[in-house]
C-alpha cells in the first residue's frame, strides 16, 4: 500500500519540467493517500506525513514517503502497520524519468494530463507501474500534480501479503482487501 502512494508522488513530480532548475515538493501542501477495504464493507483511507521529493533538471524524479510517518486514523492499527507490514524500513522511494520539455509551454493557469512510467521500491522490492497525472500549472515557480484516477497496486506484487495477513489476525478481521487504491496530490516549487 505504501508503495503505491510512494510512486504516485513521485509520478506526479516527474511531469512537471524543470526550465529554470529542479522542483522541489511543498511536504505542506501534499499528500498521498491509500485505502483499504476490511470485512467487505468497511472503506478506511489512510496517509503519510512524511513526504519528500524533486525533480531535477533534467526530469529525474525521486519522491520518498517515511513509513513510520502512516496515519491510518488509528494509533494502535498505525503501529501494527509499522511493525508487521513495514517491519525496519525507514523509507519507500519512488522513481521515475520524465521529459522536462514536455510542458515548457504550460502557462499558468493550463493545464494537462500526461501518462507516466514509474517504480516504487518498498521493503526492497521494485515495482513497475503506469499512472495518469493531472498536471496544472499555478504560477511560474508553482505547479500541481495529482493523480488524474486512483493507482491500484496489489500487495502480492508488493510483497506485503504476509503483513497483511498478520494485521488481519491482530485485529479478528474477516478479511482485508489485497489491492489497494493510491492517490495523490503534489504541490512543487522551484
Amino acid at each position: 500500500m505504501k508503495s503505491l502512494f510512494r510512486s504516485l508522488a513521485i509520478t506526479a513530480v516527474a511531469t512537471w519540467p524543470a526550465l529554470a532548475g529542479a522542483w522541489t515538493l511543498e511536504a505542506e501542501t501534499s499528500t498521498v493517500t491509500f485505502g483499504s477495504i476490511k470485512n467487505d464493507y468497511v472503506g478506511e483511507a489512510h496517509s503519510f506525513g512524511d513526504i519528500s521529493g524533486h525533480v531535477s533538471e533534467i526530469g529525474e524524479v525521486l519522491l520518498e514517503l517515511g513509513l513510520a510517518s502512516v496515519n491510518t486514523n488509528i494509533d494502535i492499527r498505525s503501529e501494527r502497520m509499522i511493525a508487521n507490514v513495514f517491519g525496519d524500513a525507514a523509507k519507500a522511494s519512488l522513481n521515475a524519468t520524465v521529459d522536462p520539455s514536455a510542458l515548457d509551454d504550460l502557462a499558468p493557469g493550463e493545464s494537462m494530463v500526461i501518462d507516466v512510467e514509474a517504480t516504487l521500491d518498498l521493503l526492497g522490492v521494485e515495482t513497475p507501474f503506469d499512472l495518469s497525472l493531472f498536471v496544472l500549472r499555478l504560477s511560474s515557480d508553482r505547479v500541481l500534480a495529482s493523480t488524474n484516477a486512483p493507482v491500484f497496486l496489489s500487495t502480492e506484487d508488493l510483497k506485503i501479503d504476509a503483513g497483511i495477513d498478520v494485521l488481519q489476525e491482530l485485529a479478528s478481521l474477516d478479511s482485508i482487501t489485497r489491492v489497494t487504491p493510491l492517490t495523490a496530490r503534489l504541490i512543487f516549487t522551484r
